[in-house]
């Protein structure tokens, strides 16, 4: 017995045709594709036609060019390996005047996509004059780089008690309504999921989306129907043993769990050494169609109060298309991505299946 990832390759891709339909997409997978990882996502992806991949780390570009020879591969961060980034073709952000300036005589036969800060105040130019300056100064100038995309990120598209959205949005469009009667930029790009849902499509004058969660089976915010999107994703494990405990003991570590009552407690053998989060055990699991509550959770086991329907070796599931991960999102166990990440494939059994 293991604790396991299972992932479903036709829901998968299915998912991902039906979130798509026709946009042009540019795909997010940082963080090893959410942890789908990068070869079985690439592939499903480029069987739903995409061609168009974004990450924070040039380690995984450069995976995604050597799994895929001729995709377009765009950094979201910045790099001063220039001669990698030339080497294997891909795009770069470039997020300041200040970056340009230090390092414009490293740039020459590189493309990037410049990139505005916006209210999420993480990276980029920071006004449009300060884009129309710039702009200006590289059409005067002998640079060999090579201005091929503009873009931002909406830092509250997945917020509704507040106007951020409303106004990171109309700032940007004024943005790309200057910048564009004076480039001709060839990609833009700003919406995430959140953004995608609420505006039912891409943006005036965008050419693309670039999505992440959505495609990997995840809902943005919460009052979106989960037939939104398909989540392919288990994460099970078993029943390793039953201990019956009577009112006032203690089970686990530093007294984890003291019954008020006397109960059946199902040991399980995963934990928080496989990636799952303490606010996610807070909740409950499955077993043979059931939700139980985890009482205690430890680096390789949690224990489960069950009924009697509950024998050794009977699946127990943390993850499933019944117990998505968004739902445990929007019960405050953290951020779809979050949950995400923090598994670990080091000690997780992977199986796909067709």
């Amino acid at each position: 017995m293991s604790a396991k990832w299972e992932i479903n390759k036709t829901r998968f891709t299915e998912n991902i045709r039906n979130v798509i339909k026709d946009y042009p997409v540019i795909a997010v997978i940082k963080n090893n594709a959410y942890n789908f990882g990068l070869e079985f996502t690439i592939d499903c992806m480029t069987a739903c036609g995409i061609n168009y991949f974004s990450t924070t780390s040039l380690e995984e570009a450069i995976m995604i060019r050597r799994l895929k020879a001729d995709c377009n591969i765009f950094l979201m961060n910045p790099t001063t390996e220039f001669d990698t980034i030339r080497a294997y073709n891909i795009e770069m952000t470039l997020p300041s005047p200040e970056f340009y300036e230090q390092y414009k005589h490293n740039l020459d036969g590189i493309t990037v996509h410049l990139e505005f800060e916006n209210l999420l105040h993480r990276s980029g130019f920071k006004t449009l004059e300060c884009l129309q300056a710039f702009i200006n100064q590289y059409k005067a100038s002998e640079s060999n780089m090579h201005i091929k995309g503009l873009w931002t990120h909406f830092g509250y598209a997945d917020e509704f008690e507040v106007n951020d959205y409303h106004e990171e949005r109309q700032t940007w469009l004024d943005v790309v309504t200057h910048l564009i009667e004076v480039h001709n930029f060839e990609v833009i790009h700003s919406q995430n999921s959140a953004s995608f849902m609420r505006e039912d499509g891409l943006l005036d004058a965008h050419t693309h989306l670039r999505l992440g969660i959505i495609l990997f089976g995840a809902r943005p915010y919460a009052s979106l129907p989960p037939s939104t999107t398909e989540q392919s994703l288990r994460i099970s494990s078993h029943v390793i043993q039953i201990r019956k405990i009577k009112q006032g003991e203690s089970a686990g570590y530093s007294f984890a769990f003291t019954a008020l009552k006397d109960t059946r407690l199902a040991v399980i053998d995963i934990g928080y050494g496989d990636g799952i989060l303490r606010t996610r055990a807070k909740h409950d699991c499955m077993i043979n169609g059931k939700r139980y509550p985890i009482k205690a959770l430890m680096m390789s086991h949690m224990f489960v109060e069950v009924d009697e329907t509950v024998q050794p070796n009977d699946t127990v599931y943390i993850y499933h298309e019944a117990m998505r991960i968004d739902e445990y999102t929007f019960k405050g166990v953290g951020a779809n991505s979050e949950q995400l990440s923090a598994l670990n494939h080091h000690t997780l059994l992977t199986e796909v299946t067709a």
